[in-house]
This record gives structure tokens, sequence and C-alpha cells, in this order.
């Protein structure tokens, strides 16, 4: 990446031209997704077990070497695993329950019939996105756009949902997953709360591209003057489902954080508010094989990552904390927030912003692309999310140089110092590690990337 140093310190591990074996197996594994994106599960998979089987014979895992290596490396994986399974699999009926809530077909009533609505459905889901899982902001966007728009929906507006959903997460501390462990961290919320800047710049501009081309493509439903009444006891479900799950999020991660490295609680509040109201309207279980389809392609690429020899990162900087911002398009943005914080010395706004938007310039660079994806299933070509939705990355830049220039890169130390080790218990907790690894975990202090400022 061009805003890093080239300079990779050579390491012992088995390396070509300098480049460890384990990030060629990761790239050509993303490369495959990239080409056979009808295979995607299967190239996934595929890379999974190749990586794995290089790790156990050559390499061996943060956790130990061999079999006994990968099984401990999964065990300390698998709350995250679990939870983004479940959520992934719940968001998906959830977006069921909404689009048949008749919300959907209601708002061309109240939407502006040309570009502009596109836009205003764009700043809802930024909107949502900012109190709620970017998952659910995103398919909430997907089953408004796909009853809005006739059916057809643009990539490059299916582009701008997802970039929605993560640019709107940024800049709270409840919105994102990075931006919770920020706060577990001791971040304090102030620290985080002026990425709005840079991703409100951000939002106009991929949202106004990505509507007028939506509208040209297909363009927004008029007025409906017949449509069935709205159905409150769906749009009440969204409403038990969401709320459960983002009061059990900041309950466990501020009360109970000693317990989040043990079970899957935000995802299995999921679960308990989709059983709890299945008697009231029923879910369309018909939707989970192929959410469960595209939640394993998601959890393959994220155990992939957990696996890369990466020690640590370059010096905080500007530069480098907008090429953070670019590996988070291919690389898991939980760990290199982890890593982040244990180094210290970001503009946590900055840096909230570039890992959580990041990831929206390709469509598996965040678990909101892969949502999407799995309700629309044209959106898993690499080449065609680029092509179609090219301004999310210059929308990237160009929120990160305006918060840059007005605002200025101000580093500082975590709030509250007096409570590191507590904090540094919570954030043990909230990424899956306990305390006989963590030195090894949250540093990766046994690979042997090391990447110079």
């Amino acid at each position: 990446m061009a805003v890093f140093s080239d300079t990779i310190a050579l390491t012992a591990d088995p390396a070509i031209f300098g480049i460890p074996v384990d990030f060629i197996l990761f790239g050509l594994t993303l490369l495959g997704v990239a080409v056979f994106h009808q295979h995607t599960l299967r190239v996934a998979l595929a890379g999974l077990v190749s990586i794995s089987i290089y790790k156990i014979a050559f390499t061996g895992f943060d956790t130990g070497d061999g079999v006994t290596g990968l099984v401990a490396h999964v065990e300390h994986e698998w709350v995250i695993l679990a939870n983004l399974l479940c959520l992934l699999m719940g968001f998906a009926l959830l977006s069921r329950h909404f689009e048949k809530s008749h919300v959907p077909v209601a708002l061309p009533k109240y939407l502006p019939h040309d570009w502009k609505g596109g836009f205003i459905l764009l700043v809802m889901v930024w909107v949502l996105s900012s109190f709620l899982d970017n998952i659910a902001a995103a398919l909430i966007g997907g089953a408004m756009a796909n009853q809005l728009f006739r059916a057809k929906v643009h990539i490059g507006y299916l582009a701008a949902i997802v970039a929605a959903s993560n640019a709107g997460g940024s800049w709270s501390v409840i919105g994102d997953t990075t931006t919770t462990m920020m706060w577990i961290a001791g971040v304090s919320p102030i620290q985080v709360f002026h990425a709005i800047s840079a991703s409100s710049v951000a939002l106009l501009v991929f949202g106004i591209p990505a509507a007028i081309k939506q509208q040209r493509y297909s363009p927004i439903l008029g007025d409906v003057h017949e449509y069935p009444g709205v159905d409150w006891m769906r749009i009440g479900i969204v409403g038990l489902i969401l709320g459960l799950a983002l009061a059990t999020n900041v309950i466990v991660n501020v009360k109970f954080t000693g317990q989040g490295d043990h079970f899957p609680f935000i995802g299995v509040a999921v679960w308990v508010a989709i059983v709890v109201s299945a008697g009231m309207r029923r879910p369309d279980w018909e939707v989970l094989p192929r959410a469960f389809r595209g939640s394993i392609f998601l959890l393959s690429l994220v155990l992939i990552a957990s696996m890369m020899p990466v020690e640590k990162l370059p010096l905080a900087s500007s530069r480098t904390t907008l090429g953070l911002g670019f590996l988070s398009a291919v690389f898991d943005n939980i760990p290199l927030t982890a890593l982040a914080l244990d180094q210290g010395g970001y503009d946590w706004g900055m840096l909230a912003y570039a890992v959580g938007f990041g990831g929206s310039m390709i469509w598996f660079g965040s678990s909101a692309g892969v949502a999407i994806s799995s309700i629309f299933p044209e959106a898993r070509s690499v080449g065609r999310w680029i092509k179609g939705g090219w301004f999310v990355a210059v929308a990237y830049v160009t929120g990160f140089s305006v918060m840059l220039m007005v605002i200025g890169w101000h580093p500082e130390p975590k709030r509250r110092p007096k409570h590191e080790l507590r904090t540094r218990d919570s954030l043990k907790s909230y990424i899956g590690f306990n305390d006989s690894t963590f030195n090894e975990r949250h540093k990766w202090a046994n690979r042997k990337l090391i990447i110079n400022h």
C-alpha cells in the first residue's frame, strides 16, 4: 500500500520475495473470490483449508503448533465467530419482518420522487447505523431499496447502502464493533465523535452520485394509491430484536466485561427475541439456508484473517491511519483496531472513521457488505462493485482529508489511565482472548511480519 513504507523485515518463516507465504495464500483466496464470484463460498473454504494445512505443517499458530494449535486458535475466536453467525442469520429474518411490515411500500408517499428520494434513504441508513448494528442497518436499507426501486437496485447503490451503514457507525461508540472496542479500552465517546465530520462529508460524496445513478437505472417508485396497511406487529418485532441486541451489547460490555469472552451474548439475544416473537408473526425461515451460506463465507474470511502473521502496525500518524482504512477493505478490522489500541498514540476519531468506513470499498470488506450480498447475489463481483461504486473510495479519501484539514491530527491518550488494568481485561474479554495468551494474541508477538513506518 502506498501509504505504508515498503520496508518489511525478513523473517525465518517461509517467504517469497520477502512476503510470508501466509499472506500470499490469503491474497490468492481474495483473488479467487474476486474472479470466481459465483463460487465465493467454495473459494473461501478452499482458502481456509489450504492456509490451515500450511500453518499446521510449517509455521504453527499464535496458540501453538500443529492441530492442537489450530484447535486452540479456533477456541479463542469462537465467540466472535458465533456472534457473527447469529447476527447474520438473525438479521436476515429481521430484514424479512421489516419488508413484510409494508413500511417500504408506504415510503413513496413521503419521499421525493427523484434522486433525492434515494439519497434520503441513504441518510436514513446512516442514522440507523449510529445506534444499531451495521448489519441490521444495511439489511433494512436493502429491503427498502428493493421495494422502492422495483427489485432493480444498481450495484453502485448497493455499495452506497453498505457505505452508509459503515459510515454511520464510525462516530458512535455503540454503532460499530470497532468503536465499542475503543470505548471499552478507555477511549471516551467524545474522542470518537469528531469522526462525524468525515462521515458526513463522505455521505454527501458517495450518496449523491449513487442516488443519481440509481434513479437513472430504475426510478424510485411513485405514489402508491393502494397498499396494505402497516403491520405494526412486525415493526414491534423488529424493534424488539434490535432493542434487545443493543441493550445486551451495552450491558455486557460495560457491566459484565469479564464474561464477554465466554459466550456470544449479543447473537443469542437476537435469537431469543426471534423465538419469543415467533408466535406473533411467523418468521420467514426459508431465507435461512441462503443466509447460512453467506455467513459461512464471511466466517471463513474472518478466521483466515485472524491467522495472518501481523505483529504490529507502523508508527501512529495520519498517513498510517489513512492506510488502515484501505487495509480494512481486505483485512478484518477487529485485529487492526486491537493492535492500534495496544500501540496507542492515535487520533481515535480518525482511526474510528478509517477502520469503520474503509471496509466499504470492497463488498467482502465488512459484515454489512457480506449481508447485502446474501440478498443481492449480483454484488459478489469485486470488479463490478469497484466500477459501480467507485465513489465510495473517493468519499473515503475526501472525508478523511476534510477532517484532517479542518480538525487536524490530534493523538490522545485513553481517558481512563487509572483504570488501565480493568480496561485491559475488558478489551481482552471483548475480542475473545484470555489471560494466558493475551500478550501473544493481542500483540501477535510470535508472528513475524513487521511493517515499518
